[in-house]
């Protein structure tokens, strides 16, 4: 990577210990960062360059892909300076811009590692920082609160940052099996051909975690399943999913695609609610730390969305996400439609975490005398190997270094988010509206069996991790 400073807005968070350092050490590793890339950390706590570094060497040894070598951290730490600010205060941006040419510091990403409500600020404090506007920056979401708090945030940024230098990183799509997801199709006719309404009875997108919403029960309560996960991460892999193949798979040509599918999901006012959106709470979650008694706040959400174009007309595409599941899996089924109703149908799984890698389900003749029909298999497994697991770049990684080289390709743009949420907060309003009711289920368990139902209505299952 050419030279430049990587700074970090909310140095001291466990973000930019738990991912961001990490990334940027295993980048270092494999010889991706030039001799001059400098990384500056802003804190408001009170560390020297030794204290910081001794902090993150701890971090480092725990969360970094590659193996810490001392030699190697003692080539990282000299990258690293530390500047003690307040990034609220607008004064000490002057201090910022003078450490800067002090340094010989520039051609600068930005990284904001903090909550959305200092965005504003600190790009409002960046115009005192010479040639900023010049730089890139990485926001990290969630972006905004709702559709109208998410306009302002952008409006407010756009003000600085053109929205070709912003980079709305979702790790998510930094995902091995995400970004394999391209390749499965489109280089491969079998599935290429047949990836329509013509061959496909239906689709499911599902993240499901076994955690409940520990420490983040004062933002978790304010948000939900539908805005924590689907309007970014599930809305991105459904995209990705069901876009039409793009003259190339960079920047522009991309984004395009993916947002032409959001644009033809079935509006939310010709859905029948009842047979479309199932929203659960475990039990207990009312007791959670900073979470209100009377709390209405769906911890688990079910969708059966429709994307109304010639390619995907009156196929389902199941959405699911929730907390304090059984299982921890995230995955994309494809079904496909069954040629005989006597046979088991063909299914491609596309599994995400926390195995990655890729299951097909199909029909052959039992060996022996008899033309019975059994089902068999084929199962790769990406995260199976070492070899594989050690060289595979995790998420921040390979996001950061796109960023860095100006590729854009693999994070959500501005178009895309406002579109997620309209539609999300339609789904939130007439849920509202409609009075329907808030489902519960039990820690440790599948989930709501409304959502069961749901499927069960239209001769549909939810696929199982043991598939």
């Amino acid at each position: 990577m050419k030279q430049l400073t990587f700074t970090i807005f909310g140095g001291t968070g466990d973000l930019t210990f738990r991912k961001l350092l990490p990334a940027l050490y295993n980048l270092q590793a494999q010889s991706k960062l030039e001799e001059d890339f400098s990384i500056v950390i802003i804190g408001r706590r009170d560390y020297d360059h030794a204290g910081y570094c001794e902090e993150a060497a701890g971090w480092i040894k725990q969360y970094a892909r590659l193996p810490y070598r001392m030699d190697e951290f003692e080539r990282f730490a000299r990258r690293i300076h530390y500047v003690q600010m307040d990034f609220t205060g607008l004064e000490n941006y002057e201090r910022l811009n003078a450490f800067y040419k002090e340094q010989h510091l520039h051609n600068h990403v930005f990284y904001f590692a903090v909550a959305p409500r200092f965005f504003a600020v600190i790009a409002k404090g960046l115009e005192q920082v010479e040639k900023a506007c010049t730089g890139k920056v990485i926001i990290e979401k969630p972006f905004g609160e709702d559709l109208e708090s998410a306009r302002v945030l952008n409006e407010d940024l756009e003000r600085f940052f053109t929205k070709e230098r912003m980079f709305h990183i979702d790790h998510y799509l930094g995902k091995e099996m995400v970004r394999n997801m391209q390749a499965i199709r489109f280089m491969n006719p079998i599935f290429q051909d047949v990836w329509n309404a013509k061959y496909i009875e239906h689709v499911q997108i599902s993240a499901m975690e076994t955690v409940g919403v520990e420490n983040r029960g004062g933002y978790y309560d304010q948000s939900g399943a539908l805005k924590d996960m689907v309007q970014n991460h599930l809305f991105q892999i459904l995209s990705i999913t069901a876009m039409e193949q793009p003259s190339s798979f960079f920047g522009e040509d991309m984004h395009q695609k993916q947002l032409d599918v959001l644009h033809a999901l079935r509006p939310v006012e010709q859905l029948d609610m009842k047979d479309s959106v199932v929203l659960g709470q475990y039990f207990h979650y009312q007791k959670e730390d900073r979470v209100a008694d009377d709390s209405m706040t769906e911890t688990y959400a079910a969708l059966r969305l429709f994307v109304d174009n010639e390619r995907w007309r009156d196929v389902p595409f199941y959405i699911r996400t929730g907390k304090k599941l059984k299982e921890r899996e995230m995955e994309v089924v494809i079904t496909f439609k069954k040629t005989n109703p006597d046979v088991a149908a063909n299914v491609l799984l596309i599994r995400i975490q926390p195995t990655e890698g890729v299951y097909f389900q199909f029909n052959i003749k039992k060996p022996g005398d008899s033309d019975e029909i059994e089902v068999t298999s084929m199962d790769f497994c990406q995260s199976c190997s070492d070899a594989n697991r050690i060289n595979t770049p995790e998420a921040y990684e390979r996001l950061l270094a796109a960023a860095v080289q100006g590729d854009a390709s693999w994070f959500s743009q501005w178009d895309q988010i406002e579109s997620s949420w309209n539609y999300v907060e339609q789904l939130r309003q007439r849920y509202r509206r409609e009075r329907l009711p808030l489902a519960t289920y039990m820690a440790g368990s599948a989930g709501p069996k409304e959502a069961d139902e749901l499927l069960q209505r239209h001769h549909h299952t939810w696929s199982h991790a043991d598939v």
